[in-house]
């Protein structure tokens, strides 16, 4: 699977404003979403990226097969540039057509590199919807002449770039059609100047706290979500020892198992961005659940 693109949708998570306000100048804002499908028969992942920086938006669609990195289509949305902003791709993948239908025409942007509103990226196989994002659905489906698949694509990674000083915001769904949570992490001092501490809450209640971060700059622990078991793994060196020259990202994934419960801790997870074919795998990737792969940069 090719270096990791980003995606939108209902079932997305959006971000937090607070979080991308506080991005420096010129920083690249990324925001990639991961779904699995099925087509034809063949386990694929679609990956969608939304990107911003100085020059403005763009989208990226791949599909991966495993058997070939065949990207689908690149449209360019930047807000000075209306061309491609409404149009259709038809390309081959896992041995079949498919259809990329997008329209960016009345789109709203606000703060992160996604539209907020009025807008539509669709993908339709043999007449059938696999994956649409946006709100502007029923314009969606006139427009393809498609009908809902049986087997739609289901959302199952998110990774996205957050920035702050001490405190770094988003929305984070952890599964498909899942409740959509305020995640909220803060390094700062705890008793003391050289008592570094990091908490993470979960709509603005406390669910993990690491004391003395100098030491346990790098770790991993179980929290519950929603009933689930989600394996929080943590590395902030570059936050604690970087040069200073640049700002310093630290590395946060958050990982649910759809058969971990809060009363079983022991199954390892996998990053499907490290290890995309085991999320090929359809018996895999059936149990498998979500990971959110976040990247914090701190700056002053």
């Amino acid at each position: 699977m090719r270096a990791f693109p980003s995606c939108s949708g209902e079932n997305g998570v959006q971000v937090a404003d607070c979080s991308l306000s506080n991005a420096p100048k010129n920083s690249h804002i990324l925001v990639t979403r991961v779904y699995r499908a099925k087509v034809r028969g063949c386990s694929c992942l679609i990956t969608v990226t939304w990107s911003k920086n100085s020059m403005g938006q763009s989208l990226t669609v791949e599909i991966d097969d495993h058997s070939s990195n065949q990207s689908l289509c690149k449209v360019d949305t930047k807000p000075w540039i209306f061309s491609k902003r409404k149009g259709r791709k038809t390309l081959e993948a896992c041995s079949t057509l498919v259809d990329v239908h997008w329209d960016f025409s009345s789109a709203k942007f606000g703060a992160g590199p996604e539209p907020s509103e009025r807008f539509y990226v669709a993908l339709v196989i043999d007449r059938e919807m696999i994956l649409l994002l946006g709100d502007l659905k029923k314009e969606a489906f006139k427009k393809t002449d498609a009908s809902s698949a049986p087997m739609a694509a289901v959302f199952i990674a998110k990774r996205e770039h957050i920035f702050g000083k001490k405190i770094f915001a988003t929305k984070a769904q952890f599964c498909n059609n899942g409740q959509v949570h305020d995640l909220v992490i803060e390094c700062d001092s705890g008793s003391g100047i050289n008592d570094l501490c990091l908490v993470i809450r979960v709509d603005s209640k406390r669910v993990m706290q690491v004391q003395r971060l100098d030491w346990k700059f790098r770790g991993n622990q179980t929290i519950l979500i929603d009933g689930f078991a989600v394996e929080v793994y943590w590395d902030v060196h570059d936050w604690l020892f970087g040069t200073g020259v640049a700002p310093a990202n630290a590395l946060f994934t958050f990982n649910l198992s759809a058969e971990k419960s809060w009363f079983t801790h022991s199954q390892q997870l996998v990053d499907p961005f490290s290890f995309p074919e085991t999320f090929l795998d359809s018996k895999a990737s059936s149990n498998l659940g979500f990971s959110l792969i976040l990247h914090a940069w701190k700056h002053e």
